[in-house]
């Protein structure tokens, strides 16, 4: 039993449209491992097992009976404690919301029932989501399943760490920051950060529950341990809210490709104004020379026509007025009125933190066009490759830094110290882009930590970035369960 609970969810459905194993068995194997080895990762933080396994024997019966709930059949998942679920309690880490039991699921999770899924419980997150570690004053910190010491990345750490060490088939994640990507680079798993706007955020806190709109910039998507998994909760969760479904279907085209050495890959693998530790980039190298040796053309000086620093200042310019929208008001007019006394130009931490949180409407305008200037440039450099290859971050899994404010915080890139917001700078090309990346495996560094690629492809184009990563995976990579957790 215990290969089942590190097995795909396609080969677990399987299983259980052969009648090897119920939803129920599977149920118990994942609530018993939570059990066993959640007391020393803190990644599932709210369970609820009574419904689970009711619902998961409504759909054995269901079986029996010849029928079919939808293709996630009897299939049991955790939730990232972001997402709001009918009944079941959504904190999203606030001490202000640790009793909130919403009334009715977000979007995207009734859209996982719907088609058959069995939700047992939720897993950690820090504040709101708000950071790259996940620790919160309501459950406590979440530690990584390789190395306790340290963070399994943030937003949607309970989430990677559930998934990679079998204790949940999959799971639903978001993005605006990453959230989906570190985690899953640095867990050794695979993430999908989808491409904006197609699978609805409703439902999702922040914002504050009942709000009907979409921040910018931030997506949901996938976390699994196999990249087909990916494809199969794609067509889950993509599609329009109800009220758009009125006018328009999304159709998402094919991949581009149909076998690993008609790719065009361009590789991007370190920038002087971002570097990226030797560790990281010692797997990187490896796997690019890995896709050559299977017949691959791999160009790494193709370059989209901006520089990493513009995108990394244009998008915190989103990113952060994003998430001031959700600030207390006493918090934002303290921080506007600090904003006035800082050079607009400064560059460090917490000088962009406040001055771009706070940008007046006719210079979010500003930094929306330029933003679109740079989807432009996107466009024009996937004409000519399918997909690009990129570091997640500069470094595998940090210790953990709960220390405040968090723009002092320092990482350790080649022995250096650089700004703990250098954490972003990678994933800030998709992010910006709006489009779909997946966090791949590719490896572990001589420390034994995980390692991820992020493969970046066009525009509404994820089975591109899904089936790249699938096939990356048959080459180099691929999962690996934690040594601590294989039983």
């Amino acid at each position: 039993m215990p290969d089942l609970a590190f097995a795909s969810a396609r080969a677990l459905l399987a299983r259980m449209a052969r009648r090897e194993v119920s939803s129920r068995e599977l149920l118990e194997l994942f609530a018993a491992r939570v059990a066993r080895h959640d007391g020393a990762l803190d990644a599932v933080v709210t369970l609820d097992l009574e419904h689970a396994r009711a619902r998961a024997d409504a759909a054995d019966a269901a079986l029996a009976r010849g029928e079919s709930w939808g293709p996630l059949h009897g299939l049991p998942a955790t939730i990232k404690d972001t997402w709001e679920t009918a009944g079941l309690r959504t904190t999203s880490g606030s001490p202000q919301l640790a009793d909130h039991v919403p009334r009715a699921d977000a979007v995207a999770v009734r859209r996982l029932r719907d088609a058959g899924c069995v939700v047992f419980g939720k897993t950690n997150t820090p504040l709101f989501g708000g950071d790259v570690q996940t620790y919160n004053d309501v459950f406590g910190v979440t530690r990584n399943a390789w190395d306790p010491a340290r963070t399994p990345g943030g937003s949607s750490g309970g989430a990677a760490t559930a998934v990679a060490t079998g204790m949940t088939a999959f799971e639903l994640g978001s993005d605006i920051g990453g959230s989906i990507r570190t985690p899953a680079g640095w867990c050794g798993i695979y993430g999908l950060k989808t491409s904006y706007g197609i699978v609805p955020m409703r439902g999702h806190v922040s914002p504050p529950p009942g709000t009907l709109s979409a921040a910018d910039l931030c997506v949901a998507g996938p976390l699994a341990r196999d990249a087909s998994d990916l494809d199969l909760l794609l067509d889950v969760l993509a599609g329009p809210l109800d009220e758009e479904a009125v006018g328009w279907r999304l159709a998402l085209p094919p991949p581009r490709r149909r076998s690993l050495r008609d790719y065009k890959v361009a590789a991007w693998l370190d920038d002087a104004s971002f570097p990226v530790d030797a560790a990281v980039t010692e797997r990187l190298q490896a796997t690019v020379a890995a896709l050559r040796a299977a017949g691959v053309t791999v160009d790494e000086r193709a370059r989209p026509a901006f520089a990493l620093a513009d995108c990394m200042r244009d998008y915190q310019r989103l990113l952060y007025a994003a998430l001031a929208a959700d600030y207390p008001r006493k918090t934002f007019d303290a921080f506007a009125a600090r904003a006035a006394s800082i050079d607009p130009d400064a560059s460090d931490g917490f000088s962009r933190f406040v001055v771009f949180g706070t940008v007046r409407h006719r210079d979010w305008l500003a930094a929306r066009e330029t933003a679109m200037r740079h989807r432009a440039a996107l466009r024009d450099f996937f004409r000519e490759h399918d997909v690009l290859l990129c570091p997640v971050t500069p470094v595998p899994a940090i210790p953990h830094d709960h220390s405040e404010p968090m723009p002092s915080r320092k990482i350790i890139v080649n022995g250096a110290e650089r700004p703990y917001f250098d954490l972003f700078a990678w994933i800030s090309i998709a992010t910006l882009g709006y489009l779909p990346a997946v966090s791949a495996p590719v490896g572990r560094t001589r420390e034994g930590l995980p390692v991820g690629v992020q493969i970046v492809a066009p525009y509404l184009e994820d089975r591109t970035a899904i089936d790249f990563a699938r096939r990356l995976g048959e080459v180099v990579g691929g999962y690996e369960r934690p040594p601590g957790y294989v039983e």
